[in-house]
């Protein structure tokens, strides 16, 4: 495995401001230091790029500052080197932890209806926390997983969720293999997966048509009168996943990112969704139309699931 070892000096009679600076930019980074005066991160493209702008700043300040890229370490192993990562990323998750637990009980004795305000922005902070740990959380610290499971936890205590109304019908794959589809134009984030999925598990090469107007001889999602559509507190993509019963590694995730996205009821809280639906969002202004947009959506869809069945 490729690492980066970064290190700087600054001229003796700097202030304590651009050195108090320059580390907590390392910090924000993620990086780790098994030895003084040198930090190191994963050779990821975005640690490369953020390392250079570093040293440059370091530079402009007449200090002096290193970008190296290295193979092994002697003297320290990978693995070692992965669970310094993973123990610096285990002591971030126990401090929300912490906050975590000091939030339940807050809940657990609420009793008044204007304290529920002051609660949801104390969990967005928790959330927002989270995220900016899990982005420098470079091989999945196994207390990632446990803490998102919690903030989910406490987003669903807050805004619980119904059952779905009805029970969804079960239905296989070679039934619809066949399957021309329709759908309604400039799709978003539920139809775009819905696109996904059935390129991706039901047929690669199936017509898919962009309508307000079904004909008699498609199959209809994510609009009135659908095959497939919303079921109770079920997006499309749940009640299609559901209905075909198709299990692949992140792909619960996936659909969890999805439903928060179209349902915007807070159930669910991932990383993930705020970047996604921002991209979303972009393509929606820029007016492309429903071919672009279906081509597009499969790559991004394709992307995050690969990422997703990685992460645990």
């Amino acid at each position: 495995m490729n690492w980066l070892v970064f290190s700087y000096s600054l001229p003796s009679k700097s202030s304590s401001s651009p050195r108090v600076t320059i580390w907590r930019r390392l910090r924000r980074l993620g990086v780790v230091s098994p030895t003084t005066s040198i930090y190191i991160l994963p050779a990821q493209e975005a640690c490369v790029e953020a390392l250079q702008w570093l040293a440059q700043e370091i530079t402009q300040l007449n200090g002096q500052a290193v970008v190296m890229h290295v193979q092994q370490f002697e003297g320290l192993t990978e693995q070692q080197l992965i669970d310094l990562f993973r123990e610096a990323r285990r002591e971030d998750y126990v401090e929300i932890k912490t906050q975590i637990a000091a939030l339940e009980q807050e809940i657990a004795a609420q009793t008044e209806d204007d304290q529920q305000a002051d609660i949801q922005d104390k969990l967005a902070k928790l959330q927002r926390q989270y995220g900016d740990i899990r982005h420098i959380d470079y091989f999945d610290s196994p207390e990632g997983a446990q803490v998102a499971a919690q903030l989910a936890q406490l987003a669903h205590t807050l805004a619980p969720a119904a059952d779905p109304a009805s029970p969804i019908a079960p239905v296989t794959v070679e039934a619809y293999q066949a399957s021309q589809w329709v759908t309604r134009p400039q799709p978003h984030v539920d139809r775009l997966a819905c696109a996904w999925f059935i390129r991706r598990f039901i047929n690669p090469e199936a017509v898919i048509r962009y309508s307000h107007q079904p004909q008699a001889n498609e199959v209809a999602f994510d609009m009135p009168e659908a095959e497939f559509s919303h079921t109770g507190n079920l997006c499309t993509f749940e009640t299609m996943l559901r209905a075909f019963n198709v299990t692949a590694p992140g792909l619960p995730l996936l659909a969890e990112i999805v439903h928060a996205i179209d349902l915007q009821d807070e159930r669910y809280f991932h990383p993930e969704i705020a970047g996604v639906e921002a991209i979303l969002k972009g393509w929606l202004e820029l007016g492309w139309p429903d071919s672009v947009l279906e081509q597009h959506g499969l790559a991004l869809f394709e992307g995050l699931l690969a990422a997703l069945s990685n992460r645990f």
